[in-house]
Protein backbone atom coordinates (compact mmCIF):
# COMPACT_ATOMS: atom_id res chain seq x y z
CA UNK A 1 0.00 0.00 0.00
CA UNK A 2 1.44 3.69 -0.83
CA UNK A 3 1.97 6.03 1.29
CA UNK A 4 -0.57 8.67 1.02
CA UNK A 5 0.39 12.50 1.72
CA UNK A 6 -2.08 15.11 2.25
CA UNK A 7 -0.23 18.26 0.26
CA UNK A 8 -1.16 21.65 0.45
CA UNK A 9 0.41 24.56 -0.95
CA UNK A 10 -0.63 27.38 -3.14
CA UNK A 11 2.14 28.05 -5.27
CA UNK A 12 0.76 26.14 -8.27
CA UNK A 13 4.52 25.73 -9.64
CA UNK A 14 5.56 24.17 -6.78
CA UNK A 15 2.95 22.32 -5.37
CA UNK A 16 2.90 20.29 -8.89
CA UNK A 17 6.73 19.92 -8.27
CA UNK A 18 6.31 18.52 -5.15
CA UNK A 19 3.29 16.14 -6.59
CA UNK A 20 5.61 14.64 -9.25
CA UNK A 21 8.49 14.09 -7.65
CA UNK A 22 6.79 12.62 -4.78
CA UNK A 23 4.90 10.29 -6.56
CA UNK A 24 8.36 9.58 -8.66
CA UNK A 25 9.01 8.07 -5.18
CA UNK A 26 6.35 5.76 -4.36
CA UNK A 27 4.42 8.61 -2.36
CA UNK A 28 0.62 8.68 -2.97
CA UNK A 29 -0.08 12.35 -2.97
CA UNK A 30 -3.60 14.39 -2.60
CA UNK A 31 -2.96 18.29 -3.32
CA UNK A 32 -4.99 20.84 -2.12
CA UNK A 33 -4.52 25.12 -2.73
CA UNK A 34 -6.60 26.61 0.35
CA UNK A 35 -7.47 25.98 3.78
CA UNK A 36 -11.25 24.95 2.80
CA UNK A 37 -10.22 22.65 0.39
CA UNK A 38 -7.54 20.65 2.67
CA UNK A 39 -9.98 20.33 5.72
CA UNK A 40 -12.47 18.84 3.48
CA UNK A 41 -9.81 16.41 2.83
CA UNK A 42 -9.20 16.05 6.43
CA UNK A 43 -12.72 15.19 7.03
CA UNK A 44 -12.57 12.87 4.15
CA UNK A 45 -9.53 11.38 6.18
CA UNK A 46 -11.77 11.15 9.46
CA UNK A 47 -14.85 9.54 7.85
CA UNK A 48 -12.97 6.45 5.84
CA UNK A 49 -10.55 5.51 8.68
CA UNK A 50 -10.37 2.00 7.03
CA UNK A 51 -9.66 3.31 3.53
CA UNK A 52 -6.49 1.79 1.52
CA UNK A 53 -6.44 5.82 0.59
CA UNK A 54 -6.14 6.80 4.38
CA UNK A 55 -4.02 9.33 4.86
CA UNK A 56 -0.11 8.84 6.60
CA UNK A 57 1.13 12.57 7.08
CA UNK A 58 0.03 15.88 6.11
CA UNK A 59 2.57 18.44 4.95
CA UNK A 60 1.40 22.34 4.90
CA UNK A 61 2.15 25.54 4.16
CA UNK A 62 1.31 28.32 5.97
CA UNK A 63 0.17 31.15 3.91
CA UNK A 64 -2.94 30.09 2.04
CA UNK A 65 -5.37 32.54 0.43
CA UNK A 66 -8.28 31.53 2.33
CA UNK A 67 -6.48 31.53 5.76
CA UNK A 68 -3.27 30.49 8.06
CA UNK A 69 -2.23 27.02 7.92
CA UNK A 70 -1.65 27.10 11.60
CA UNK A 71 -4.95 26.03 12.40
CA UNK A 72 -5.10 22.99 9.67
CA UNK A 73 -2.11 22.20 12.30
CA UNK A 74 -4.36 22.81 15.57
CA UNK A 75 -7.03 20.62 13.96
CA UNK A 76 -5.19 17.46 12.72
CA UNK A 77 -3.31 17.80 16.17
CA UNK A 78 -6.95 17.96 18.07
CA UNK A 79 -8.19 14.45 16.37
CA UNK A 80 -4.76 12.44 15.54
CA UNK A 81 -1.43 11.77 16.10
CA UNK A 82 -0.49 11.71 12.43
CA UNK A 83 2.62 13.85 11.70
CA UNK A 84 2.47 17.18 9.97
CA UNK A 85 5.70 18.72 8.25
CA UNK A 86 5.24 22.63 7.56
CA UNK A 87 7.04 23.93 4.71
CA UNK A 88 7.20 28.17 4.56
CA UNK A 89 9.03 30.96 4.11
CA UNK A 90 8.75 32.42 7.62
CA UNK A 91 12.17 31.47 8.90
CA UNK A 92 11.67 33.78 12.33
CA UNK A 93 12.66 31.37 15.75
CA UNK A 94 9.03 32.90 16.79
CA UNK A 95 6.98 31.38 14.10
CA UNK A 96 8.76 28.08 14.44
CA UNK A 97 8.35 28.02 18.04
CA UNK A 98 4.57 28.83 18.19
CA UNK A 99 3.73 25.98 15.06
CA UNK A 100 6.03 23.21 16.66
CA UNK A 101 4.22 24.06 20.29
CA UNK A 102 0.61 23.83 18.09
CA UNK A 103 1.40 20.30 17.34
CA UNK A 104 4.21 20.65 13.70
CA UNK A 105 6.45 17.79 13.78
CA UNK A 106 9.04 19.33 11.96
CA UNK A 107 9.69 23.22 9.69
CA UNK A 108 10.93 23.18 6.72
CA UNK A 109 12.30 26.56 5.03
CA UNK A 110 11.59 27.60 1.56
CA UNK A 111 13.80 27.20 -0.49
CA UNK A 112 14.44 23.72 -0.22
CA UNK A 113 15.43 20.93 -2.13
CA UNK A 114 13.43 17.92 -2.72
CA UNK A 115 16.03 15.60 -1.33
CA UNK A 116 15.91 17.33 1.99
CA UNK A 117 11.84 17.14 1.43
CA UNK A 118 12.07 13.18 0.82
CA UNK A 119 14.49 12.46 4.37
CA UNK A 120 12.00 14.45 6.48
CA UNK A 121 8.30 12.97 5.61
CA UNK A 122 10.62 9.46 6.40
CA UNK A 123 11.95 10.41 9.21
CA UNK A 124 8.23 11.64 10.40
CA UNK A 125 7.03 8.77 9.05
CA UNK A 126 9.66 5.97 10.86
CA UNK A 127 9.18 8.24 14.13
CA UNK A 128 5.35 7.66 13.95
CA UNK A 129 5.61 3.96 12.95
CA UNK A 130 4.49 1.14 15.21
CA UNK A 131 7.32 -0.60 15.18
CA UNK A 132 9.32 2.38 16.83
CA UNK A 133 7.01 2.79 19.50
CA UNK A 134 7.61 -0.90 20.38
CA UNK A 135 11.16 -0.01 20.29
CA UNK A 136 11.50 2.73 22.19
CA UNK A 137 11.26 1.24 26.02
CA UNK A 138 15.25 0.28 25.52
CA UNK A 139 18.01 2.18 23.56
CA UNK A 140 21.53 1.83 22.67
CA UNK A 141 23.07 4.41 20.89
CA UNK A 142 26.77 5.08 21.01
CA UNK A 143 28.12 4.31 24.48
CA UNK A 144 24.92 4.77 26.35
CA UNK A 145 22.22 2.37 27.25
CA UNK A 146 18.81 3.35 28.23
CA UNK A 147 16.08 1.95 29.53
CA UNK A 148 13.62 4.10 30.06
CA UNK A 149 10.85 1.43 32.32
CA UNK A 150 13.44 0.78 34.66
CA UNK A 151 14.61 4.47 34.49
CA UNK A 152 18.49 3.55 34.21
CA UNK A 153 21.49 4.73 31.90
CA UNK A 154 24.44 2.98 31.71
CA UNK A 155 27.61 4.00 29.93
CA UNK A 156 30.23 1.73 28.87
CA UNK A 157 28.69 -0.70 31.45
CA UNK A 158 28.74 1.41 34.18
CA UNK A 159 25.59 2.33 35.80
CA UNK A 160 25.21 6.52 35.14
CA UNK A 161 23.23 8.07 37.63
CA UNK A 162 20.89 10.77 37.10
CA UNK A 163 18.31 12.37 39.25
CA UNK A 164 14.77 12.02 38.72
CA UNK A 165 14.58 15.38 36.87
CA UNK A 166 17.24 14.68 34.64
CA UNK A 167 15.80 11.74 33.88
CA UNK A 168 12.29 13.38 33.19
CA UNK A 169 14.32 15.39 30.65
CA UNK A 170 16.30 12.70 28.82
CA UNK A 171 13.04 10.47 28.76
CA UNK A 172 10.63 13.42 26.96
CA UNK A 173 13.33 14.29 24.56
CA UNK A 174 13.82 10.71 23.67
CA UNK A 175 9.86 10.77 23.45
CA UNK A 176 10.50 12.65 19.86
CA UNK A 177 13.90 11.58 19.12
CA UNK A 178 15.06 13.36 15.78
CA UNK A 179 12.55 16.07 16.52
CA UNK A 180 12.67 19.38 17.80
CA UNK A 181 11.17 20.06 21.19
CA UNK A 182 10.57 23.81 22.34
CA UNK A 183 11.38 25.64 25.60
CA UNK A 184 8.09 25.94 26.54
CA UNK A 185 7.39 22.19 25.53
CA UNK A 186 10.15 21.03 27.64
CA UNK A 187 9.29 23.39 30.55
CA UNK A 188 5.87 22.47 30.94
CA UNK A 189 5.92 18.58 30.44
CA UNK A 190 9.26 18.16 33.27
CA UNK A 191 8.41 21.15 35.60
CA UNK A 192 5.36 22.11 35.17
CA UNK A 193 2.86 24.83 33.49
CA UNK A 194 4.43 27.79 36.39
CA UNK A 195 7.68 27.13 35.02
CA UNK A 196 7.26 27.77 31.04
CA UNK A 197 9.24 30.46 31.18
CA UNK A 198 12.21 29.58 33.37
CA UNK A 199 14.59 28.51 30.53
CA UNK A 200 17.23 29.02 32.58
CA UNK A 201 15.96 25.41 34.38
CA UNK A 202 16.39 23.85 31.11
CA UNK A 203 19.72 24.96 30.23
CA UNK A 204 21.39 24.12 33.31
CA UNK A 205 19.51 20.75 33.06
CA UNK A 206 20.74 20.15 29.53
CA UNK A 207 24.30 21.58 30.82
CA UNK A 208 24.13 18.93 33.40
CA UNK A 209 23.16 15.78 31.10
CA UNK A 210 25.45 16.29 28.50
CA UNK A 211 28.14 16.21 31.00
CA UNK A 212 27.10 13.13 32.07
CA UNK A 213 25.94 11.32 28.87
CA UNK A 214 28.19 12.68 25.90
CA UNK A 215 31.81 11.96 24.59
CA UNK A 216 32.64 15.84 24.31
CA UNK A 217 29.69 17.64 26.35
CA UNK A 218 31.72 20.75 24.63
CA UNK A 219 30.56 18.71 20.99
CA UNK A 220 27.02 17.27 21.80
CA UNK A 221 26.49 14.33 19.53
CA UNK A 222 22.86 13.16 21.74
CA UNK A 223 21.71 16.04 23.41
CA UNK A 224 21.41 18.77 20.33
CA UNK A 225 20.55 22.36 20.34
CA UNK A 226 18.00 24.02 18.34
CA UNK A 227 18.84 27.88 18.84
CA UNK A 228 16.22 29.97 19.82
CA UNK A 229 13.55 27.23 19.64
CA UNK A 230 14.76 24.07 21.77
CA UNK A 231 16.64 21.11 22.02
CA UNK A 232 16.42 17.37 20.52
CA UNK A 233 17.57 13.85 20.89
CA UNK A 234 19.16 12.90 17.57
CA UNK A 235 17.55 10.83 15.44
CA UNK A 236 17.16 7.03 16.89
CA UNK A 237 18.07 3.74 14.44
CA UNK A 238 16.32 1.31 14.71
CA UNK A 239 17.62 -2.22 15.18
CA UNK A 240 18.06 -4.30 11.42
CA UNK A 241 16.60 -8.13 11.30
Amino acid sequence: MKTRILLVEDDLTLREVLKQSLELEGFSVDSHSTLAGAKAAWAYHLSTPRSPSNLSIVIIDLGLPDGDGSSLIRLVRSQSKLPVLVISAREDDVSKINLLDAGADDYLVKPFSIGELKARIRVALRRHSPDQHASIDEIRIGELEINLPKRQVKRLGERVHLTPTEFNLLARLLSQAGQVVTHRQLLNDVWGAEYVEHVHYLRLYMTQLRAKLEVDPAAPELLLTETGVGYRFCELSLPTE
